[in-house]
């Protein structure tokens, strides 16, 4: 016959309080609860001293002499008084739960329940008390223990049944409804404790699950970041190698000479993109996360930039106006790329063009204009393939506060970009 749910219901905390409830693992101890001990007491066993449970220990002794002390006297109005062996027990038994609260909550209640019960008819006590003050403040020690470390079920079973055995008690009524409301506080106040510190636990749990989605959020952005850098530095270069690479034969006409002088060029190309893209790439591949502190490129590498895009067949006209000294890193680096960027699409789209790269700083605001022609007749095929170089100079100047112009101009094409000059302090 299966049992009514109701009783069901009411016989299972009964149940996790008695036999099959666990206690939750310990709460971390409150760092002013946890004194550490000079290096000159090293030669102890232990480097940190529990304040709580020094107060622990400290009740039990306490209480161990006076339940010895108790139990003496009520064994000796016995008739057939027990062993002193069965006495140094029953005090023991009474008095262990304080210890082990702090351990096994649950089975010290369980421990200073079945103490109470044995060692009752032992107790010299007078006719309204049934338990004396030694034991209430364990019961009520281990109660509190129980109501931090254990579920809701658990601790209203452990209540119940210590609110029953009370009630059975063949003390005045009065002392019992107020034992069972000391009781009651103190698992109230035990409880409150435990969502409190639940509470800690989930927002500690939630700001350490924030901090590695934030983390991951920045390897992400790292690596976008990484990604464009690594498309500047191949499309640039890749463009200029392979223009020269079609250049150089022409121009050389069969002339060993000037075919080695662009062969040596080409060299030079390949090996500048292969350094800047193992400092790139080599904040990925650093297994211990060391980043290479190798200076980004900035306006000062203008004149590089300006001489491989001249090799390249292109006629460069660069101008410069204003303090270009001194400008943010993040502004100067933009800058650098977008001029880069621009100069890269004149050789893939209009090989063997004139350039003209205007560079300006003032009232704030940085400057880029790089404006290019068609192109000249005879010089290298264009290059096919659709690329992403806006892509990343709009990104660029959206993330420094800018703005950017790009499109054809007569026969030719024209970027403008104006970034914001925030003086670093």
């Amino acid at each position: 016959m299966k049992a009514p749910p109701g009783l069901v219901r009411l016989a299972r905390p009964v149940v996790l309080a008695l036999v099959t409830g666990r206690a939750d693992p310990p709460f971390p101890r409150a760092s002013f609860l946890r004194i550490r001990l000079p290096k000159a007491l090293g030669l102890l066993p232990f480097r940190t001293l529990d304040l709580v449970l020094v107060a622990d220990l400290l009740v039990f002794w306490l209480l161990q002499s006076q339940n010895l002390d108790q139990l003496r006297r009520g064994n000796a109005t016995l008739a057939f008084p027990f062993a002193e062996m069965w006495i140094y027990l029953g005090a023991l038994a009474a008095s262990a739960p304080v210890v082990l609260r702090e351990y096994w909550p649950l089975a010290s209640w369980r421990i200073a329940m079945a103490s109470l019960l044995v060692t009752v008819p032992i107790h010299h006590i007078g006719d309204d008390l049934f338990v004396t003050f030694n034991e209430a403040l364990t019961h009520l020690l281990v109660v509190y223990s129980v109501a931090v470390r254990c579920d809701r079920r658990a601790t209203v079973g452990v209540l119940g049944v210590s609110a029953l055995v009370l009630f059975a008690s063949p003390g005045s009524v009065n002392d019992t409804l107020l034992a069972v409301i000391l009781l009651g506080i103190t698992a109230l106040l035990g409880h409150n404790v435990r969502g409190r510190r639940l509470t800690t636990r989930r927002l500690a749990e939630e700001e350490q699950r924030s901090e590695r989605a934030l983390a991951a959020q920045a390897t992400l952005e790292e690596r976008a970041r990484i990604a464009r850098e690594l498309h500047d530095v191949v499309a640039h270069h890749m463009s200029v190698i392979a223009i020269q690479a079609e250049a150089v034969p022409l121009r050389a006409s069969g002339d060993a000479e000037r075919l080695e002088e662009g062969l040596r060029e080409i060299r030079a190309l390949s090996l500048s993109a292969m350094t800047e893209m193992r400092r790139v790439i080599g904040v990925l591949r650093d297994a211990e996360g060391r980043a290479d502190t190798a200076p980004q490129p900035g306006l000062g590498r203008l004149d590089e930039l300006v001489g491989n895009a001249r090799s390249a067949g292109l006629t460069v006209t660069l101008s410069l106006s204003g303090d270009l000294t001194g400008l943010p890193e993040a502004v100067s680096l933009s800058a650098y790329r977008i001029t880069q960027e621009a100069l890269s699409n004149a050789m893939r789209h209009a090989p063997g063009s004139a350039v003209s790269v205007r560079i300006s700083h003032s009232g704030g605001a940085l400057s880029v204009n790089v404006t290019n022609d068609a192109g000249r007749p005879g010089s290298p095929e264009r290059t096919a393939g659709p690329g992403h170089g806006l892509v990343g100079m709009r990104e660029r100047v959206t993330m420094l506060g800018g703005k950017l112009w790009a499109g054809p101009v007569g026969t030719g094409f024209a970027i403008t970009a104006i970034l914001p000059v925030v003086e670093e302090t």
